[in-house]
């Protein structure tokens, strides 16, 4: 990881934008202090997920859509 100080940013952004492109984080200071980083956005998901990968780790009750008892659902609903 890179450090410049700010007046080096400000004169070798396109060169620090290449470097960030490439994978590099580059470390903004002033007077030595970091104040910001420079860094790669994260790309999107290549792919789309697959459906199902925790198919057998989460179960759904059958009363899932039902409506809920009075004495809970008046305690949603008293301000």
């Amino acid at each position: 990881m890179a450090q410049v100080n700010t007046y080096e940013a400000k004169r070798d952004l396109s060169e620090l934008l290449d470097r960030v492109q490439k994978g590099e984080t580059v470390v903004i200071a002033r007077h030595n202090k970091p104040i910001a980083e420079l860094r790669p956005v994260r790309s999107k998901l290549k792919r789309a997920r697959p459906s199902g990968l925790c198919a057998k780790e989460v179960r759904i009750s059958q009363d899932f859509n039902d409506s809920l008892p009075e004495d809970i659902l008046s305690d949603f609903l008293t301000p």
